[in-house]
């Protein structure tokens, strides 16, 4: 300890607990982690450890307020993280184990870093001593986690731990770290921060734990910018607003329409954003087309496109011959608010009130319900059964991919108030681990994930977790048993004809999955769906039963 740390006079620098029972004489590095943690409001943490992070698990007995959610699979933890925050505005932590631990998290870290959601990771790491004996799980945990993350650090010695656990925590929330050298954070609402912990800081005597930073507000958009805004708007030429953050809130929402009333100014958001709300009473927007041919139909003729907290538009992938820019050319890009970590709900309702101060625009009176007419299910009808009998206030995690692209937004554009949860990375395999958190962090609203076959299966472990928290989550696979959207992106990527071994890459059959078997297996109850009268029926049931569910819905082919 000397060696390492330098000289630690006795009891100096932690606590002395003087009750009896299993707590231990001091408090150790890992239980000053998890308090910090604590007192930085992070009270939830979706775990899969390893050895190197047993004294953290051990710590969890005496800290209950956090909660401990084991998932048996790290993308399910990184996802279910990510839902979490979505819903709540405050970070998760994830508890994972070295490098390939952090590795097998990276898809979903992916999608929560281009979500600008706040996650904080833990991750053990071997003792100082150990690491230069290179085990079989040693690798750079460093290099793996920059990918992901907008901050990483290990701390040094026991008296690091805590200030280091704090920090990670304000990083997630794009508040103020002293000392951090990198300015990369700046202004944006959500971000992914790493902490690597060597097993050694985690069993050696621990120094008081941090107490909370302050986070930092949403920057706010400028008088100047407002003005140039408003003129554009009202201005001769056509103009759009392409919206995203705070700006898909209801407040956001209802300032857009009240700036297309006035102005005739059309408002969309991305094609999956990561929180968006709609439904009745919910002013509707646009989501832009996930091809590239549907964004240049929808921005035909608009001259001036603002982004306000969204990033200009471009394809998701390379094609021969074509633009990867998906801003017509005679399109000239302005922005309102940079990103999201401006209040851009702020920012709308600024602006509708400098175009329009005296004008509300009405709501949209929602449609009947759509009748269900019985008939087997297909690409264009499923979604109906969903929006006609979406429950109030709702979460729905939407991975439902090629066959929702389309269908989804105008089946419960009129369905009772809801949020929408959608895959704003493109890393398949989020719907059920998000739902996961999403279900921890709202357990009193009803969680609806509506998931397509193939992605469900890089995440399938997350429906253990939900049958062992008891998680209202009602799950809809969508099996048409194939990669359809890479069915799709053969085609369209010019590969040439496709023959029979390319077809069976992309096909989902010999042997068809039985996700109601796989559901049962895992201690979820499931059915199975083949007509728009059976999916209403079981998924009626399920939202009417506590706990989850699962709906195999077989799609007939089109």
């Amino acid at each position: 300890m000397a060696r390492l740390y330098g000289n630690l006079p006795p009891n100096r620098g932690f606590t002395i607990r003087r009750d009896s029972g299993r707590r231990p004489a001091f408090m150790n590095g890992a239980e000053t982690l998890l308090q910090t943690l604590l007192n930085n409001d992070v009270d939830v943490c979706f775990a899969n450890p390893g050895t190197s992070e047993m004294q953290f698990v051990a710590a969890l007995d005496r800290h209950p307020a956090m909660r401990g959610v084991l998932c048996l699979f790290e993308g399910v933890a990184t996802g279910a993280a990510d839902g979490y925050a979505r819903m709540t505005g405050k970070p998760a932590t994830t508890l994972l184990h070295l490098g390939p631990g952090l590795a097998n998290g990276l898809a979903n870290l992916h999608n929560a870093r281009r979500a600008r959601t706040p996650v904080v990771n833990i991750v053990g790491d071997h003792a100082h001593t150990h690491k230069e004996l290179d085990s079989p799980l040693e690798s750079d945990i460093d290099a793996a986690a920059r990918i992901v993350s907008s901050w990483v650090r290990r701390p040094a010695t026991p008296a690091d731990v805590g200030p280091d656990t704090a920090a990670a925590v304000a990083a997630a929330l794009c508040a103020d770290v002293p000392g951090d050298p990198d300015p990369s954070r700046t202004g944006t609402s959500g971000a992914v921060s790493t902490l690597i912990v060597p097993a050694d800081l985690s069993w050696s005597p621990g120094t008081a734990p941090a107490l909370r930073r302050t986070q930092r507000a949403l920057q706010t958009v400028s008088h100047h910018d407002i003005d140039i805004t408003a003129a554009l708007v009202t201005g001769p030429e056509p103009a759009a607003l392409l919206i995203d953050g705070t700006g898909l809130s209801e407040s956001g929402l209802k300032a857009a329409a009240r700036i297309q009333k006035a102005t005739g100014t059309l408002s969309f958001c991305p094609t999956w954003p990561a929180r968006l709300r709609r439904g009745a009473g919910v002013p509707h927007i646009q989501p832009l087309g996930y091809r590239a041919e549907a964004v240049g139909r929808q921005l035909s003729g608009i001259k001036h496109l603002i982004l306000v907290g969204a990033r200009e538009p471009v394809a998701s992938f390379a094609y021969p011959g074509r633009s990867g820019i998906l801003t017509p050319p005679e399109t000239t890009v302005h922005r309102l608010a940079p990103d999201s970590g401006f209040d851009v709900a702020d920012a709308l309702n600024r602006l509708a009130d400098a175009v329009t101060p005296d004008l509300f625009a009405p709501l949209p009176v929602p449609d009947a319900p759509p009748r269900i007419v019985n008939e087997a299910l297909r690409t264009k009808n499923w979604a109906q059964v969903i929006g006609a009998l979406l429950p109030q206030e709702a979460i729905v995690v939407d991975e439902s991919i090629t066959e929702g692209m389309e269908t989804l937004a105008p089946a419960t554009a009129n369905s009772p108030a809801h949020d929408v949860l959608g895959l704003v990375g493109l890393a398949i395999g989020q719907g059920l681990p998000v739902a996961v958190g999403a279900a921890i962090a709202c357990p009193e609203r009803p969680v609806v994930c509506l998931q397509a076959d193939g992605s469900a299966l890089y995440t399938i472990s997350a429906l253990w977790t939900q049958a062992r928290e008891a998680l209202n989550v009602t799950t809809v696979i969508l099996n048409n048993r194939s990669y359809a959207i890479l069915r799709a992106e053969l085609d369209r990527v010019g590969a040439g004809q496709i023959g029979p071994a390319a077809t069976a890459l992309l096909d989902l059959g010999q042997p068809d999955i039985d996700f109601t078997t796989v559901a049962t297996g895992l201690g979820v109850p499931a059915t199975r769906a083949r007509s728009t009268a059976e999916l209403a029926e079981l998924f009626s049931t399920a939202l009417a039963t506590p706990g989850p569910h699962l709906i195999e819905a077989i799609l007939q082919p089109t």
